[in-house]
């Protein structure tokens, strides 16, 4: 083989390596983001905590804490929370909940994911057990609450960009899981719902 041939393979070689890896990033980018969100509180992204650390010794200090809910385009169910807001002391752990109504005849799968407004309070907001990112499924005419419990950390009071946060939103959206497909009572298969 030539000096040019070999040249040449190595070139193929490296740009096939290079195709690859961008393949590769590709399809772990949207993973990666989600962890550095989770890590960091990006993007409104709430933390997980084991525990809250109880409520501080910072005076008064309240923060409202508001409670929202969507349903995305194909999900038939009612979703609302019981309660529309609490107010928390920092640090004090809170347990709020969550309706969710199939109001059909057939059952239905869904997923919630969250965000928390303002950005600037996702890495304070820290959420012990929830619902999220599991699927649900609610049986024809089932209504079931879902626990939310959380705690505001009482470092959101020293940090100077957000000593003027007196109010955050929790806002979860409910989307249609697929159905994967069914055998009906009589033996045929039953088309998947999208």
């Amino acid at each position: 083989m030539s000096e040019a041939a070999r040249k040449n393979r190595r070139i193929a070689l490296s740009c096939a390596a290079v195709v690859a890896g961008m393949v590769g990033l590709t399809f772990a980018s949207a993973p990666l983001y989600d962890l550095f969100c989770r890590v960091t509180g990006f993007a409104g992204t709430p933390l997980r905590a084991a525990s809250a650390p109880g409520a501080t010794e910072a005076g008064e200090a309240l923060i409202t804490v508001r409670f929202n809910s969507d349903i995305a385009p194909g999900l038939p169910w009612r979703f609302q929370p019981v309660q529309r807001e609490v107010r928390v002391k920092p640090g004090e752990e809170m347990l709020i909940f969550y309706r969710a109504s199939n109001p059909t005849a057939e059952p239905v799968s869904g997923q919630a994911s969250f965000n928390v407004t303002p950005e600037k309070a996702g890495q304070y907001f820290n959420k012990i057990a929830c619902f999220c990112f599991t699927e649900q499924r609610l049986e024809p005419g089932q209504s079931v609450d879902m626990p939310v419990s959380f705690f505001v950390d009482p470092d959101i009071l020293k940090d100077p960009k957000t000593r003027d946060v007196t109010t955050i939103t929790l806002s979860y959206t409910f989307f249609r899981m697929p159905e994967e497909k069914r055998v009906s009572d009589r033996g045929g298969p039953v088309r998947p719902v999208n």
